[in-house]
């Protein structure tokens, strides 16, 4: 080897030792890596104000998750606790931040209508044994196998859908019998009690809408969807709007975690909930390494997949106990982390720290937002998830059309499995096709 060249070898290989990604494959969370290489009282004041910053957006947001899910709010802020707490610590990510997704709206909604709470709590904790054995066998890589236009198609089918539920809160609508989960039966049960229309709670949570979006465009650095919801608060208090609240639903936040327990655990729930424990799986899975690797283009760095399934799966394990919902890698609060200076891990440890601080403080106080407030949240969230720029541009080609157009029809129709699947078969179809005619045409 010539000079230069081992130069060059030994510049590419400090480069790789510096991004991570010769140690992408290793089964150590990226906290004991970091910690290893020291830590010092700057480094913590940053990851301080990082966790601080995310936790002041993902109160409010955990909240609204939870509500339209159909659990009550304090399920999402457990959740965003011990899931987030766990995701940073055990995680393959320096970035990461876990905690109840608008992915997951959909999929919690259904399970708690076929199968109550303890079916969720069951299908949550074998899902969360799923991901783990995922990453132990090192099959996290498959996961990044999912054709383009079936993420971008069951995304933005799950963004539609979301905006859908919360047409009921955002509007006051009152219905006579449960909200139907399919969307056609539920935008006929919506037409239906248009009667009730409320345009003090259409006010109250269009404004709460368009002050989230107003602040993220003029003032990016403040956290709109906080501001957004205490004002929202405050006005429905001080002028005694007649709008539904937290409290006047769900009676109030605990001031504290709940004590762990096992939901009821029998053969016959087990292989009940075995397909819904697929699809948590499935999406969590996604979610997580599609965070992950949104925070490595922001930073340059290399996460580690497997590590990082594993992480999720015990984080959701530990969520089910203590009575939350699925956890996941979240893009949002994981950009947020970033973009407020995060240096380590511990900056999404102490996001939930904080959280349980606000959870113990401020608890009293949830029970005055507005369900409104939450649901224009919500219909943020839900606008940012339809990724229009990519579904037009996948438009433009036929096979990635056709395959958009089934993952996102079928999520949106059906649910999210379905999608999933057919996609997944139609790109391996023309994938297929496409290596034949090649094989033909070839000299």
């Amino acid at each position: 080897m010539t000079p230069i060249n081992a130069v060059n070898s030994r510049a590419a290989h400090s480069l790789a030792m510096s991004d991570g990604t010769a140690s992408a494959h290793r089964y150590l969370p990226k906290l004991v890596t970091t910690l290893a290489a020291g830590y010092s009282p700057d480094t913590l004041r940053r990851d301080a104000m990082a966790g601080l910053t995310v936790a002041i957006l993902a109160l409010p947001l955990s909240m609204a998750i939870a509500v339209a899910s159909g659990v009550s709010p304090d399920r999402g802020i457990y959740t965003a606790i011990i899931g987030g707490f766990l995701v940073s610590a055990l995680g393959g990510s320096r970035y990461q931040i876990g905690g109840p997704a608008g992915a997951f709206i959909v999929l919690v909604a259904a399970t708690v209508a076929r199968f109550g709470i303890d079916g969720l709590v069951l299908a949550v904790l074998l899902s969360g044994v799923m991901l783990t054995l995922i990453g132990a066998l090192r099959l996290g890589a498959l996961i990044r196998y999912i054709p383009h236009a079936v993420a971008v198609g069951f995304t933005s089918g799950i963004g539609v859908t979301i905006l859908a539920s919360q047409l009921k809160d955002l509007a006051g609508l009152k219905l006579r019998d449960t909200e139907p989960g399919p969307i056609l039966p539920k935008l006929a049960a919506l037409a239906q009690a248009l009667p009730t229309f409320s345009p003090v709670a259409l006010a109250l949570g269009a404004g709460t809408a368009v002050v989230i979006l107003g602040l993220r465009r003029f003032r990016p650095g403040w956290p709109g969807m906080l501001v957004a919801v205490i004002g929202a608060t405050l006005v429905a208090s001080l002028l005694h709007l007649p709008v539904e609240t937290i409290g006047s639903r769900f009676g109030g936040i605990p001031h504290g975690l709940p004590a762990p327990q096992l939901p009821a655990i029998s053969l016959e729930r087990l292989v009940a909930l075995l397909p819904t424990a697929l699809s948590f799986t499935l999406l969590g899975g996604l979610e997580s390494l599609l965070s992950a690797k949104v925070a490595d283009g922001m930073t340059g760095r290399v996460h580690r997949s497997n590590m990082e399934l594993v992480a999720q799966g015990i984080a959701n394990v530990a969520s089910a106990l203590f009575g939350g919902i699925s956890v996941t890698g979240t893009i949002a609060r994981t950009a947020t982390n970033i973009r407020a200076g995060a240096q380590t891990p511990v900056a999404g440890m102490l996001h939930a720290v904080f959280l349980l601080v606000f959870m113990i403080i401020a608890a009293p106080l949830a029970s005055y937002v507005p369900l409104t407030a939450l649901a224009g949240l919500l219909v943020v969230v839900a606008w940012n998830m339809v990724e229009r720029r990519e579904f037009a541009s996948l438009m433009t080609q036929w096979r990635a059309a056709i395959v958009l157009l089934a993952t996102f029809g079928l999520t949106l129709l059906v649910d999210l499995t379905a999608g999933i699947m057919v996609g997944c078969g139609l790109a391996a179809l023309f994938w297929g096709i496409a290596r034949l005619r090649s094989k033909i045409t070839r000299p």
